[in-house]
């Protein structure tokens, strides 16, 4: 942090960001920034989609405590949430999907793929992309996607989730199709005390001030 934070007063780089790191190690460097009067992360890179939410338990709360911006990868799915009609024809034409993870879609990524569709409809027919990317960023507060894409309607979908607002319970949907697992304490604290009963328990030890968490640019 003290190398990091040279750079930043020699005018060489503007804000830090630190990509795929454990909580604990950035928690650890930006309570050392601040103490030290250094450059503390400002930003964080890592893996979130739809289907792969495990930045949920621990990242996101961490990044939420820092007021830190989070910049996910694999929005969506590396190119791997596509429609049974968009395989059909990528087979076809003696195609699969443009990926470095293989290039035949998983179970998980079948049932992701059709729950984004059915999603997208809802929304006036949609790319399942733009559905991607919308659902990642009413996730939490300060997202901004890494996307991109070979065509110029390629961009135009991933303009599209802008506009897009997913309601509570279609998230709650995209989220049921392939569940994620959440580890301990998080599963026995969660991110709200209200909503898994501890409020009680915590209540009966200490006077506590929950504050909730803000919502996403956009939708407040």
């Amino acid at each position: 942090m003290d190398s990091l934070h040279i750079l930043v007063e020699q005018g060489k780089v503007l804000y830090l960001g630190i990509s795929d790191s454990p909580a604990w190690v950035v928690a650890a460097a930006n309570t050392y920034a601040k103490q030290a009067h250094k450059t503390p992360f400002s930003v964080y890179q890592g893996q979130l989609n739809v289907m792969k939410r495990d930045m949920e338990q621990e990242i996101v709360p961490m990044a939420r405590h820092f007021g830190m911006a989070i910049c996910p990868w694999d929005v969506a799915g590396g190119g791997r949430f596509k429609t049974k009609k968009i395989m059909e024809e990528k087979k076809k034409a003696g195609e699969g999907v443009r990926s470095t993870f293989g290039t035949e879609q998983t179970n998980d990524e079948v049932q992701i793929s059709e729950a984004l569709e059915k999603v997208a409809q809802e929304h006036g027919g949609v790319s399942i992309t733009a559905i991607a990317i919308a659902y990642v960023m009413q996730k939490t507060q300060y997202v901004v996607p890494l996307i991109g894409g070979r065509k110029v309607e390629h961009l135009m979908d991933n303009i599209k989730a802008l506009s897009i607002h997913l309601t509570d319970q279609q998230i709650g949907y995209l989220e049921s199709v392939v569940p994620s697992h959440v580890p301990f304490p998080v599963a026995l604290i969660g991110n709200d005390p209200h909503e898994t009963g501890m409020s009680m328990l915590m209540a009966s030890t200490a006077q506590v001030a929950w504050q909730r968490n803000g919502k996403p640019i956009g939708h407040e």
